[in-house]
């Protein structure tokens, strides 16, 4: 019965004797890949635990996953870990969520104006070019040392990029169409809902991507400078207490919640396209 259920799923949704073959074959090839992903993960802690037990690894320096779930644990009993993650993985969520938008309107808003885009575009290369953790005094001056000015330079390290990417993308959507539009009488606004817009979808897509892990580089650098809260201050705490376990614990875990946002957006991304091939 286990395996009836086990051959159905895997031919799930087929439409034909040879869909069912190609459907099993890639469902099984998926299973693999992911198979392979968890044992090189478990052999790659399995070899760190080790090299700490037998000496290979300095444990003080590098810890061991044994000694981060101590310290997870002790952690978590307190209540503080779960206090941590969730005010850096808010400020994370925000800034991500907050930077691509912005930086997709204002993509739009260049690409509305020919002239404006010609004006702007060397400030755009200059601050996509500038050192954003440089700005971070000019945000605790302007923001205070708190929740803002983290939030802030997460912003700060996204939107210019999304800004420069989706711009791009807009530019380079195929000029046969655009001119086919106007020759139907398209408006302006029409030529970028109906035909720019869902082109660079894919781009944008791809620009979530890359945000995620801007996102939490401008959150953590942010907790780095100013906050006494959060996964940045608890790596700058263990560093100046010598705790680096703490440390890597912290690591750790952005290391987790990124790639659990980075899989959102593949997971999203793929029910998109196969959305869009239904229609």
């Amino acid at each position: 019965m286990n395996l009836f259920i086990w051959n159905r799923w895997l031919e799930k949704g087929a439409s034909s004797a040879q869909h069912a073959r190609f459907l099993r074959k890639l469902r099984l090839r998926q299973i693999g890949v992911w198979t392979l992903r968890f044992l090189i993960l478990i052999a790659f802690l399995g070899l760190w635990e080790w090299g700490a037990e037998s000496g290979w690894i300095d444990s003080f320096l590098f810890s061991s996953p044994a000694l981060m779930w101590k310290q997870a644990a002790e952690l978590a009993q307190s209540g503080e870990l779960y206090r941590h993650v969730a005010i850096t993985s808010l400020e994370t969520v925000a800034g991500f969520l907050i930077g691509t938008a912005s930086g997709i309107i204002l993509a739009t808003i260049i690409w509305t104006s020919p002239f404006l885009s010609r004006v702007l575009d060397p400030y755009l290369v200059v601050l996509n070019s500038m050192p954003k953790v440089a700005l971070g005094p000019l945000f605790i001056v302007s923001f205070g040392a708190g929740f803002a000015s983290v939030l802030a330079m997460g912003i700060a390290i996204t939107i210019i990029i999304t800004t420069i990417v989706i711009y791009t993308s807009f530019q380079s959507v195929d000029e046969s169409y655009l001119l086919l539009a106007r020759s139907f009488g398209a408006s302006r606004s029409q030529i970028f809902f109906k035909i720019i817009f869902p082109a660079c979808v894919p781009d944008m897509i791809a620009a979530l991507k890359v945000n995620v892990g801007l996102s939490w580089v401008g959150v953590i650098v942010g907790e780095f400078l100013v906050s006494k809260q959060g996964l940045g201050y608890l790596m700058i705490y263990g560093f100046q207490v010598f705790n680096l376990h703490l440390v890597m614990l912290s690591l750790m875990i952005v290391a987790i919640i990124a790639t659990i946002m980075y899989q959102i957006i593949a997971i999203t991304e793929k029910r998109f396209v196969h959305k869009v091939r239904q229609e």
